[in-house]
């Protein structure tokens, strides 16, 4: 459990600080409201250190808890809860039945920490990057309104929508990536091992190469004799964009710049929408309140300039605005949806709003997905046509040059 230091002001109005233990910081928010405290600023300063007995997860390479595996674990805890077993045992339970390493570590852990008398939404929170903050703060509600159970099954079928969203991603996506390392392979290869050929044919009768052939042997040249550069700027290039990815400033950008990307920017988008309301609308129905919800989607819808946009509607709600006009300031949501968030907050329905907005998102990116492979066949026959254009420029000009200069 980590320590968060906390500014505030207290029911008098008074300015207080200190520091407060809680899972996360949106859990540390809701304990000091409970205490009367009105948060201003909270920080993590410091995770308390466990006894010598604990171990921690030492996340090796190449290992890691699939998304099938993390949705086992749900509905198997579903069912144990359910059934009334210990919390305890059925964790040591589901250690002895699993075969990942870490999730066999994972779920021992949890065990030893339930054992030590720590709330089980805490004992998650240790493990960030097994189980997301929205995953432990599902839990720490249903561990306080007594239904532990319904918050596995819920986190169970939300797992389970994101399974399929990835595999349908997956399945579009997969014939473009071939044709286009296909492409590059087809480059490779020539320009390694077939321009050479032509090169010393041509070299060998003497004649003048035409500007193509010129600056296809050039390339061809300046791969053959430095291919070693070549792959270690490629590499260099890839580990550089990868660090920059992950920086926060780095992360803001692309993730704001792949909503612009043609043809699968629009489809992002609505993914990272659909995520975002179907997500709220288990927050909301689990009772979470709405600024803590929005807090913690914010985090859990995987778009960090999204996330920002979430981050001012929190704010927003703060100030005394309505959800419906926050929603509008962002301009997030596209009209129909704005009108069905309206409806929701007129009849109290919000959470309802936002699965149907959910669905209705979902339905798009169904769509827009089957339709993407039609989408981007012209652009790679295209690109293949221009290819084979520049090749046949480059080759056959010689070509016909040669037998001119034969006749």
């Amino acid at each position: 459990m980590a320590v968060f230091s906390y500014k505030g002001r207290n029911r008098d109005g008074a300015e207080v600080s200190g520091q407060v233990e809680a899972a996360t910081a949106a859990m540390a928010a809701t304990q000091l409201s409970t205490d009367g405290v009105i948060p201003i600023n909270i920080e993590e300063v410091i995770a308390k250190a466990e006894s010598a007995g604990s171990k921690e997860i030492q996340i090796k390479l190449f290992q890691k808890i699939s998304l099938d595996e993390l949705i086992m674990f749900s509905r198997q805890m579903y069912s144990l809860t359910k059934a009334g077993v210990p919390i305890t045992r059925a964790m040591r339970g589901l250690a002895n039945t699993v075969q990942n390493p870490l999730l066999v570590e994972t779920l021992s852990d949890l065990a030893n920490d339930l054992e030590k008398g720590h709330e089980l939404s805490s004992a998650l929170a240790k493990h960030p990057k097994v189980f997301s903050e929205l995953y432990v703060s599902m839990i720490h509600v249903g561990e306080n309104t007594g239904q532990l159970d319904d918050a596995f099954r819920q986190m169970a079928s939300y797992l389970e929508l994101e399974r399929q969203t990835v595999k349908q991603v997956k399945q579009a996506t997969r014939y473009p990536m071939f044709v286009m390392i296909a492409i590059a392979a087809a480059i490779t290869l020539i320009n390694i091992v077939v321009i050479p050929q032509f090169k010393n044919i041509f070299v060998s009768f003497g004649g003048e190469m035409p500007l193509p052939t010129k600056i296809l042997v050039s390339i061809s040249d300046f791969m053959v004799n430095w291919w070693y550069l070549l792959l270690g700027g490629l590499l260099l290039a890839l580990v550089s964009f990868y660090r920059w990815k992950k920086s926060s400033s780095g992360r803001m950008v692309w993730d704001r710049r792949k909503l612009k990307f043609p043809i699968i920017g629009p489809i992002i988008y609505r993914t990272i929408l659909a995520r975002f309301s179907r997500t709220f609308s288990i927050v909301l129905k689990a009772g979470v309140p709405i600024e803590q919800g929005l807090a913690i989607v914010a985090n859990a819808v995987g778009n960090k300039h999204i996330g920002t946009k979430v981050a001012s509607m929190r704010q927003g709600i703060e100030r005394g605005e309505s959800f419906t006009q926050t929603a509008h300031q962002t301009e997030m949501f596209s009209p129909l949806v704005m009108q069905m968030l309206a409806v929701g907050e007129e009849t109290g329905r919000v959470d309802q709003m936002l699965e149907e907005a959910a669905g209705f998102y979902e339905q798009e990116v169904e769509y827009d997905l089957k339709n993407l492979t039609s989408a981007i066949e012209p652009i790679l026959i295209v690109a293949i046509g221009i290819m084979v254009l520049i090749l046949a420029l480059g080759v056959f000009l010689p070509l016909w040059e040669l037998n001119e200069t034969i006749n």
